[in-house]
């Protein structure tokens, strides 16, 4: 009698053991059975993230000074994103200096922003940025 009580009481725990693990999630959010349960909420905050590349050069493109893949989202300006990821000398929304390269007035050079192939017709401050577009900030001669 008391073998057999003790053996429906082992019973009893392994299952309750076991229907336990089965439902438990773990600490990097999968379940036992592989799913990640936070799959949704990376999914859904990937999806408006994309990246630009960015190329500081000089002369057009003779030497190139950096290049950056830099992710951004629809919408994003220019100035914020040169900003937060290269040390940008500016005034007034004009570049002067790019990780300090300047670009000295008495030897008449500039900054030329060049997006996708062609001269930007706006100031990095007013340039609104397109996941996939290739940004050059280019040292030239105003000559």
């Amino acid at each position: 009698m008391l073998k057999r009580f003790l053996t429906l009481i082992f019973a009893v725990v392994l299952s309750t053991v076991v229907l336990t693990g089965c439902g438990s999630t773990n600490n990097d959010g999968t379940n036992n059975n592989g799913n990640n349960n936070n799959q949704s909420e990376v999914n859904s905050s990937e999806v408006n993230e994309e990246v630009i590349q960015v190329i500081v050069s000089n002369d057009e493109e003779d030497e190139i000074f950096s290049e950056k893949e830099i992710e951004i989202e629809e919408g994003d300006i220019l100035l914020d994103v040169l900003n937060e990821n290269f040390d940008i000398d500016e005034d007034g929304g004009f570049i002067n200096g790019v990780d300090g390269v300047v670009a000295e007035e008495d030897e008449q050079k500039f900054w030329a922003i060049i997006v996708n192939g062609e001269m930007a017709e706006v100031g990095a401050g007013e340039f609104e940025l397109s996941p996939g577009d290739e940004v050059t900030l280019d040292l030239q001669s105003w000559e």
